[in-house]
This record gives C-alpha cells, structure tokens and sequence, in this order.
C-alpha cells in the first residue's frame, strides 16, 4: 500500500460515522417539541456537518433557537446507543491507513463528547482533533482543518479532507487542501459534484483505493 497523502483529515458524521438517521429524528423532536411542527427533512441534511447551534438559530432565532438545541440534545443522547451506527468497510480502511503511517484525525462541528462518543461506538481506531468547542468558527470556514493540521504538526500540502457534504469540500478548499467526498451520508451527489471535489466514492474500496492506491 502506498499513501497517496501522509495526512487524512476525516468528517465524522455521514463519513465515518452513519448518524444520519439519528441526527434527522433528533432535529424533528426539537422542532415538535419548540415549535409544534416538522421541518423540511431535505434542508434538515443539508446543515449536517455545520454547527448545530448555528443551524437552530438560523432557522428559529436565539430564543427559540437556543430551547430546540436543549430539545435536541436530550433526545440525541438519549438514542444514541440505539441509533448510531457504523459504515461497512470504514474501521478497516481506518486500520489499514494506521498501518500504512498515515497520520489521521477527526474534524468534525459535531460536540466534542457525542464525537467521541460516536467513535468509540463506531469502533473506530482514530483521534478527534477538533471539536465544536475547539474553534471559534466552524466549516465551511476554514479554521477547523487548519487547527486540525496544527494538532498533528502537519503542513496544507501534506493533507486531503473526506467528507460527505459540500460544506466539507468548501471548507476544504478554503484551507487550501484537497477534498476526496464520500456519497453515503447526508450530502446530495448533485450538490457535492458542484463542488468539484478531487474524487467522489460511492463504497470505502473506492475510498480505499483513493488514499492507498
């Protein structure tokens, strides 16, 4: 095997971690409980891997804003365990980069607890970096991936981003990095191919084919 780049930079949620669902069901139960109704399933998709303070408050303004993020939060800790599941093929291609040496971290909007928690659940053999708590900004700004870089004493011209949204290859472009965007989680394949990532994957052997040639 070997690495087309010493330096891998994940997303977590949609790209490691299968959190879709559990994500969708815990926006929905904030909306009822908050505002007595559902929200648009498909613009629900499109704010995963943004921050989800920032998202609610978009949507709802501070006030209301702030008591779904509480809504939110009780319901998705309280299904985690039952709902969070993992990627086929992920931990081993996670696995194989290890032992290859390339170094890999996690960089997520996702809390720093839930992340870890989802890793460990995920079974998963890779670091977080940088959580939401960890920047003052979050993706597609580019401050997240480039403190990501600094915590593995890594240069932009070592690395690669994979995630599964535009928003992740925005971000990535705007830390001067290359975006390799994966299809199975949130994002629409019409919305990433705008972007024009480095490469799209539709299963972790294309992705795997990718990083390790």
């Amino acid at each position: 095997m070997t690495p087309r780049w010493p330096v891998i930079l994940f997303d977590l949620d949609g790209t490691l971690a299968d959190s879709i669902n559990l994500i969708v069901m815990s926006y929905q139960h904030a909306f009822r409980e908050v505002i007595g109704r559902e929200w648009d399933e498909a613009e629900i998709k499109s704010w995963i891997g943004k921050s989800l303070i920032e998202a609610f408050r978009g949507a709802l303004g501070d006030e209301l804003g702030e008591k779904a993020y509480v809504s939110y939060t009780t319901f998705n800790e309280a299904n985690t365990e039952r709902l969070m599941k993992g990627y086929e093929g992920v931990p081993e291609l996670l696995r194989d980069l290890n032992a290859a040496g390339v170094r890999t971290g996690v960089v997520t909007s996702k809390r720093r607890p839930p992340a870890e928690w989802a890793i460990r659940l995920c079974g998963l053999d890779i670091p977080l970096l940088v959580g939401h708590e960890d920047v003052p900004a979050h993706k597609p700004d580019p401050r997240p991936l480039l403190r990501g870089l600094e915590l593995l004493g890594a240069k932009v011209e070592e690395a690669v981003y994979v995630g599964d949204a535009a928003v992740d290859v925005i971000a990535a472009r705007n830390a001067g990095l290359p975006a390799v965007a994966v299809t199975w989680g949130a994002g629409v394949r019409a919305d990433i191919e705008a972007t024009d990532p480095l490469a799209m994957c539709d299963t972790a052997a294309e992705l795997r084919a990718v990083l390790l040639g």
